[in-house]
């Protein structure tokens, strides 16, 4: 079950849903299904081989928004 980012077109509302099936998403804030999906910088570059990967990535690999080392993941 992916997790997606919207923007309400209603409220402006920012939020992220878990979306089951056909769920039809609808912001918390106003109730309104007039959604904008928004481009996740976490999912960037996911591919399917990452199960296979031999070691960490190299810093600024995780798509954290504030950039190389600000994730705190090293």
């Amino acid at each position: 079950m992916p997790i997606f980012e919207y923007v309400c077109q209603e409220c402006n509302h920012r939020f992220e849903l878990l979306v089951q099936g056909s769920t039809v998403p609808a912001c918390p804030s106003c109730k309104a299904t007039k959604l904008q999906k928004q481009f996740s910088p976490f999912g960037v570059g996911a591919t399917a081989d990452w199960a296979t990967s031999s070691g960490p990535a190299p810093c600024g690999a995780c798509g954290d928004p504030r950039g190389p080392g600000a994730c705190s993941m090293n």
